[in-house]
Parts: C-alpha cells; structure tokens; sequence
C-alpha cells in the first residue's frame, strides 16, 4: 500500500522479543505525519473450553474470536481504510503503530515513548469504545504488599505473630481509606467520578496448622486525570507507618508494580469534535487504561475509538458487530482523508 515500514523491537521481562510495527505513507517523508491511527495487536488468553477462540467465526451479523474488538478489528478497519484513501497518495504523512503488550502494561508503545519516535500531530487510538469518541481514561497503578509475621505452631499462637491477621488489619483500613478519602477528589466526567482501589489477589501461609509468616497481596488503583499516580502508594506507606507505630515489631513491604496517570484532552479538540460529529455520538470518558496517554507524550493529540464494546472483551464469547466495524472503516477513511489532505502544519 505504499507504506514505509520498521520494525521496533525490545526484549520483555520474559526474555522474549516483542515487536512494535511503525509504518509512514503519503506526503513528503521529512514532514511529520499529520494522522496516526494506532492498536495493540496483543490480546488477552482465553478459556481452552472456548474451542472457537482462535477462528475467526460469522454468527448473526457478529464476528466471533478472542480479540475480535479488542482490537483486532480496528486494526482491519485501519488497513482497509488506509488502502482506500490511497495513503501513498496523501499530501500529509498517515502513520500506522501497532503495539505489542498493551494487556500487560502499554510495555509497547512505552519503548516507543522511550526511544523518542515522533508521534504524528493527531491520533486515533483504537479501543472498543461502541464508536464514541473517547477524550480521557484513568490512570492504572499496581502494588503489591507483603505483610510478614512469625512462624510457629498453631496450637501455641503466642509464639508466633499470625501475617494474616496482621493483613486483614491493614485491609479493613485500606478499605476505609478507599471508600473515603480517595472519594473526596472527584472529576464528575468520569464515571465513577472518583479514583477506584481494588485488592484483587491475596496469598498467605504455608499450611493449616502452621501461624501464618507472610501474607501479600495485591492492590489497584485507577486514578482520574490530574492526580498524581502516586497518590495510593502514599496511603499504602501511610498505613505502613501508622501500624509500625500502633503494632510493636509490624513489617510491612511495598513494591510498586506500575504507575501511570491518567489521561484527557478537551472535547474542543479538533480531532475529538470530528469524530463526534461523524459518528453522532458525543464524547465520553472511559475508566480502562489506554495507550492515548503515550500517544500524547509523543506530541500527539488523541482520542480513543473503535467498534465493538469493551464489556465484550476479555471474556469467551467475544464479538463485534459487524455494521459497527463496517462504520468504523468509514470514519477512519474520512478522517485520513480530512487530516492528511490538507497542509500538514502544526495545529
């Protein structure tokens, strides 16, 4: 299709090469693209009783398969749309970026924030967003927390110091804290308008008759846009501290696992009002993490669409609609054809 492309490379925790592919057609090759339309080509697994996750399958106006919306689809609605703009033909450069290991992290198009690629003036990050045009999500963090004791028998409980029970008096108020003081920031184009904290995973002990010596679990948080990603690490060191001073001989460690902030843009935007116009649906917020906050420290100004409807992913039985994937293809052909068709100069 006339595209000039390179592929991004990086080695993941696991050793193993990812890859992000960058492609750049039309206009004059020293100008930055005016367009980038943008997906992860990642997905989450999927439940081996789903037999049909990995074949793509037509049922009732639906395609079927693990990431159908999530995000495979925009990415077909990219392709062709860029094929029937005839994108070596633009007057602007059009940028294709399809990132690797958006489900664990935007690890992907962190590397490319990292190694400085110009992002275009625009971009159109693809998500299942039921073709609304997107212009912020909250942040995603993660941490995990070990709560240590001392082993014994547990038929002599004051000989050891029990990690769980220990855990659950930290739990009870970090629940507190959740339910109250992170709710007083609020940012009423949010819904929940508030920053959400969630323990989603806790492990401890070694056996039913042994006083537990370490207890860890892990804590979430999403916060919105203009709070700082720390905000729960500062409460879990806080609550650290209060019980080290309340609880002689208390331990406590915390590592964070992932911060990243969240992200929004005005719905005055030039891009974010195009797409509102053409899909008739006014712009909205979503709590899920995207890569748009990426996208916009690499200078460009984003919004989040897609087809399909992110309660359909990451569960058996995913689908898009297929008059949602056809509109989609539709959108991103005007908006190559708006954005790429004009002077590429800076908004």
């Amino acid at each position: 299709m006339g595209f000039t492309s390179q592929r991004l490379a990086y080695v993941d925790e696991a050793g193993v090469e990812k890859v992000n592919l960058v492609g750049v057609a039309g206009g004059p090759r020293s100008a930055r693209a005016e367009l980038a339309l943008v997906a992860h080509t990642d997905c989450v697994p999927f439940d081996p009783d789903w037999k049909e996750a990995l074949k793509l399958t037509e049922k009732n106006d639906r395609f079927y398969g693990r990431g159908a919306c999530d995000t495979k689809a925009f990415i077909s609605a990219a392709l062709v749309a860029a094929n029937a703009a005839h994108a070596s033909t633009l007057e602007a450069p059009l940028m294709l970026i399809f990132t690797a290991d958006e489900e664990v992290g935007c690890v992907g198009a962190k590397h490319l924030v990292e190694r400085k690629l110009p992002g275009a003036h625009f971009a159109i990050v693809g998500e299942p967003t039921s073709l609304t045009a997107i212009r912020g999500n909250k942040g995603y963090c993660l941490a995990e927390v070990e709560v240590l004791g001392k082993e014994g028998h547990s038929a002599y409980p004051d000989t050891g110091r029990s990690a769980i029970f220990r855990a659950g008096r930290f739990l009870i108020q970090l629940e507190k804290a959740a339910l109250g003081e992170l709710r007083q920031e609020v940012d009423p184009s949010f819904q929940p308008p508030f920053s959400t904290l969630n323990v989603g995973l806790i492990s401890g002990g070694k056996a039913r008759n042994i006083i537990p010596g370490s207890c860890r679990f892990s804590v979430e948080w999403r916060p919105i846009p203009g709070q700082s990603p720390d905000r729960g690490l500062q409460l879990l060191e806080r609550l650290k501290r209060q019980f080290e001073e309340e609880e002689p001989g208390f331990q406590a460690q915390i590592r964070m696992l992932r911060s990243d902030a969240g992200w929004q843009i005005s719905p005055d935007s030039e891009l974010v009002r195009f797409v509102a116009e053409q899909t008739g649906n006014p712009p909205a917020t979503v709590a899920f993490g995207t890569e748009a906050r990426q996208l916009s420290q690499m200078g460009s100004q984003a919004v989040v669409f897609g087809p399909g409807d992110i309660r359909q992913a990451h569960q058996s039985g995913e689908f898009v609609p297929v008059p949602e994937l056809v509109r989609c293809e539709e959108v991103l052909e005007k908006a190559i054809n708006y954005f790429c068709r004009r002077s590429g100069s800076d908004p």
